[in-house]
Formats: C-alpha cells, sequence, structure tokens
C-alpha cells in the first residue's frame, strides 16, 4: 500500500513562520496579524494564524532558543562619570 501524501500547507513555511514571528515577538493580536499580511497581498484569516500559532510556535521558539547565546550568571556593571559644568557629577 503506497503511503499517503504528506499533509501540505496552504501557505509557505516563511509565511507561516513570519505571521508566528509577528505574534511572538510584538504581542499582536490575531487581527492585527492578518491586517498586517492583508498589505503585503496575503490573505488569511485570523483563525488559520492562530492555528499556526499553537502549532509551528514550539517548534520556532526552540529554534530561535539555539541561535541565541546562552547567558550566565555572571554580569557586569559599568560606570559612567559625567562632568556638568566642569565638575563630575556626585563630586563634593
Amino acid at each position: 500500500m503506497p503511503d499517503p501524501k504528506p499533509y501540505r500547507h496552504r501557505f509557505p513555511r516563511s509565511i507561516i513562520q513570519h505571521a508566528v514571528w509577528l505574534y511572538h515577538r510584538f504581542a499582536l493580536i490575531y487581527r492585527d496579524i492578518e491586517e498586517l499580511l492583508l498589505q503585503h497581498g496575503i490573505q488569511v484569516s485570523y483563525e488559520t494564524i492562530r492555528n499556526g500559532c499553537g502549532k509551528f510556535g514550539p517548534t520556532f521558539t526552540r529554534e530561535l532558543q539555539k541561535r541565541e547565546p546562552q547567558r550566565g550568571s555572571c554580569w557586569h556593571l559599568d560606570e559612567v562619570c559625567v562632568k556638568i559644568k566642569g565638575v563630575m557629577a556626585g563630586s563634593r
């Protein structure tokens, strides 16, 4: 028996990825993303965006976390000294 065809999505991966990125990066609502994509000639419903975020959001999040530099527990504080009218700020 032949394998069934893999499920294909209506939109390319790049468009789905961009919609999911907009949702998570800028905390936009689905209808705002729908309008933004419509301005670029991509007609998609907010329900499709919602489904895409639920289905692909975790995958894209894992990919982004792999690319992100690892943060340690060590941090550094730089001091800034400012002169105001020839006098160091904070000096007595």
